[in-house]
């Protein structure tokens, strides 16, 4: 490496240099806030404000104080309750994304590109703008309070998952046909060809999945925020943490906050460090499949009556300008 940057001209070093220089910048900029939050869930004084950017005296009280002090926040239950969330809409939101993947991937139907379309579109939507319209049909089905809300949450999260097929679809179109094919000459159904070819095929793409999805709701606050208000029994970490830098327990749990939000980001992060193998492949996957699709020939190319001809030839052979 040190003998090629000296065989660079002037002008690339100096780019390379710049460019490096830039990239450390921004990891300073990213990893500062991290760093603050790590030193601050071990400062041994109370309050928001410090003088200092490292503590002057380290502790761990602050993470005792989390798993033992529940006279105002119980934060094992705030970890229970959004881990048992977070696990069953993370297999219901899978299980339907693959499903939507699959069959806008292998399957060829009247209205296909309209429902495409649509459902890319209310995917775009921020979800803040359906919260109330949600919060009043739970309400109305009696699923805004108790256990039910677990029941709530889970229906939101997992509700709209198919929406958010592309990824998953476009790796599903790296995998050639052919296969599809002979399965289905063989005899195979098309629950067969998904399940015992496709799926095997798919790993990447289904942990990828799986990791947004179980992500999805140790990150989101506003939604369980609304759901549960002042229900505390149900509080997410997120709705927790947020509680604790409330005016009135600013000053005994801040600390404490820094510390929660330490605990909760190690295992979230483990668990992608253990799969970011497959994490990147099924993203790159898709990412290839769309190049694959727009670099092949005819693509986009219209006919003398203005109707745009099919990416593939398998689309080729079922086309019509409803699919």
């Amino acid at each position: 490496m040190k003998g090629t940057f000296h065989r660079y001209s002037t002008g690339k070093k100096i780019k390379v240099i710049l460019a490096h220089a830039f990239l450390a910048v921004l990891a300073v900029v990213w990893l500062l806030p991290v760093l603050w939050v790590i030193l601050t869930s071990f400062r041994g004084t109370k309050g928001s404000y410090s003088s200092t950017f490292f503590p002057t005296r380290y502790t761990l009280d602050n993470y005792i104080k989390l798993f033992t002090d529940f006279s105002v926040f119980n934060f094992p239950k705030m970890v229970w309750n959004t881990f048992i969330i977070a696990s069953v809409s993370c297999i219901i939101s899978t299980f339907f994304v693959i499903s939507v993947a699959y069959t806008l991937s292998r399957l060829r139907f009247r209205a296909r590109k309209p429902l495409m379309n649509a459902a890319m579109i209310i995917h775009l939507f921020p979800g803040f703008m359906s919260m109330i319209a949600v919060y009043y049909i739970i309400k109305m089905l009696g699923w805004s309070d108790g256990p039910m809300l677990r029941v709530a949450m889970i229906a939101v999260y997992a509700g709209g998952a198919g929406c958010g097929y592309h990824i998953a679809k476009g790796f599903f179109d790296t995998i050639s046909m052919s296969l599809d094919e002979a399965a289905l000459l063989d005899g195979a159904s098309k629950w067969q060809v998904l399940t015992q070819i496709i799926m095997p095929l798919s790993k990447p793409v289904v942990v990828y999945t799986m990791l947004t999805s179980f992500a999805g709701p140790f990150k989101d606050f506003m939604l369980a925020k609304v759901l549960c208000g002042a229900n505390q029994e149900y509080y997410t970490v997120a709705v927790g943490l947020y509680q604790m830098l409330d005016v009135e327990y600013i000053d005994q749990w801040f600390c404490s906050f820094a510390a929660g939000a330490v605990i909760i980001s190690i295992p979230v992060a483990i668990l992608f460090l253990c799969t970011q193998k497959y994490y990147v492949e099924g993203v790159s996957g898709a990412v290839k499949a769309d190049v694959r699709q727009k670099g092949m020939t005819g693509i986009g190319k219209s006919d003398n009556h203005g109707n745009t001809y099919p990416h593939d030839s398998w689309d080729a052979v079922f086309w019509n300008p409803w699919i």
